[in-house]
């Protein structure tokens, strides 16, 4: 399907069932994080309805299309022009029966959707905190990184909220905002029960942990082996190669 590209955007493969994104080369990007997440959650049941908080250029909701049997998914982001950026890519894919973008603030999120109307909450939330961190002069740049239109605690607030009993959250974040994640899942009834540590190499310290969360489940983690994205040799190891299916 063919769609009409604005100043500064682009079409990249994403090198999966030939899925296509725009993106735009002045704002956010996706990385790797996105890349990670959605094989995390790869294993959701089938016929899930799915929900993407913070959807940016809908990534996640495109990559998990393919990846999972999941009836419907739903991308909700604050900004109108990401959005709509997000909504050319899923027709790019002919996703639309798919995949609904949703421009909406996820704190006005109750407004949208009845409780317990969703089986999964995937989010790849801001992981900088206001008064932290190099602050972007772009304002996509800034909003994607830094909790300037909702913090951690509102991201996991409102996942309990939109999520069914015994349904599961995905997220993915940095390893210095681990203690301040599982004290927040747990006061929202989210209780985590499975986490991975992501490392550049080997030799260095992790960037990214990936957890999953279920609603008022019983207590108990299951911490899977490190997850190691280049080799040696600064190529893909062979589980990054596994999440790519290649």
């Amino acid at each position: 399907m063919k769609v009409n590209l604005k100043e500064n955007e682009r079409i990249d493969d994403l090198e999966y069932k030939g899925l296509k994104i725009i993106q735009n080369t002045k704002g956010f990007c996706f990385g790797m994080d996105s890349i990670l997440l959605s094989g995390y959650a790869k294993n959701i049941k089938k016929n899930a309805h799915v929900i993407d908080l913070g959807t940016g250029t809908g990534i996640i909701s495109i990559l998990l299309s393919k990846k999972t049997n999941a009836k419907k998914i739903i991308g909700i982001d604050i900004q109108e022009d990401v959005c709509d950026m997000a909504k050319r890519s899923v027709i790019l894919n002919n996703l639309e029966d798919n995949i609904e973008i949703i421009n909406e603030d996820i704190k006005e999120i109750n407004k949208k959707f009845e409780k317990a109307s969703f089986d999964v909450v995937v989010t790849n939330p801001p992981y900088k905190k206001i008064n932290s961190g190099v602050i972007n002069d772009n304002k996509a740049k800034l909003i994607s990184r830094h909790e300037i239109t909702a913090n951690l605690e509102e991201f996991i607030k409102q996942s309990s909220y939109l999520l069914k009993q015994n349904g599961e959250m995905y997220i993915v974040h940095r390893p210095d905002r681990l203690v301040d994640i599982i004290s927040i899942l747990r006061k929202y009834s989210l209780e985590p029960k499975q986490m991975q540590i992501v490392y550049p190499r080997k030799d260095k310290e992790p960037n990214l942990i990936l957890i999953k969360a279920v609603k008022n489940a019983k207590p108990f983690l299951r911490v899977d082996k490190p997850l190691y994205v280049y080799d040696n040799e600064g190529k893909y190891t062979e589980d990054i190669l596994k999440i790519y299916e290649k």
